[in-house]
């Protein structure tokens, strides 16, 4: 059987920045945190309904205390990336965990995502599109000069690289 020296699919090298967590963990406050805050009002400015706002506050704020709590660590300790000179590496997730990797033949466009929470904190993603079925390949939570870094590394490694990403 002959030997086959290619990307394998193995967990990837590099961490993402520690400030993700402080990221993860803003973006997944916007929901909660302003829930809990709405029925704990309304707890204290309606006396007859304190019997339906008291348990909804509890919940909705024991489950966001244990979810900023957890999710943001748990997802620095998943999410890796990396980049050789024949393919892409992620890994990524918290519940559902995601190994993926890409040949650079494989890759179609390098593109840079920021939305406004990452700007804030300085970070910066990446969006690899491949020719694959799968959808892209994407990095979050990269250091914004690291990211540039990363992409101009890509571009200029898929561009010198034959195939031609179908």
């Amino acid at each position: 059987m002959p030997h086959h020296e290619g990307p394998r699919l193995r967990p990837p090298h590099h961490r993402v920045e520690r400030r993700a967590i402080a990221w993860w963990m803003v973006r997944a406050a916007l929901i909660p945190v302003p829930t809990a805050l709405v029925t704990g009002v309304l707890y204290l400015l309606i006396p007859p309904a304190r019997f339906v706002f008291g348990p909804v506050f509890l919940v909705v704020a024991l489950f966001a205390l244990a979810y900023l709590t957890v999710m943001p660590l748990w997802r620095y300790r998943v999410h890796r990336w990396e980049t050789t000179d024949h393919a892409v590496y992620t890994s990524s997730g918290w519940l559902w965990q995601h190994w993926r990797v890409a040949p650079l033949s494989r890759i179609q466009t390098v593109d840079t995502v920021r939305g406004p929470l990452e700007q804030l904190f300085g970070l910066s993603g990446i969006k690899v599109t491949t020719a694959s079925a799968s959808g892209a390949l994407i990095i979050r939570g990269l250091d914004r000069g690291r990211a540039a870094e990363v992409v101009e590394h890509l571009t200029n490694a898929t561009q010198a690289t034959t195939g031609d990403a179908t």
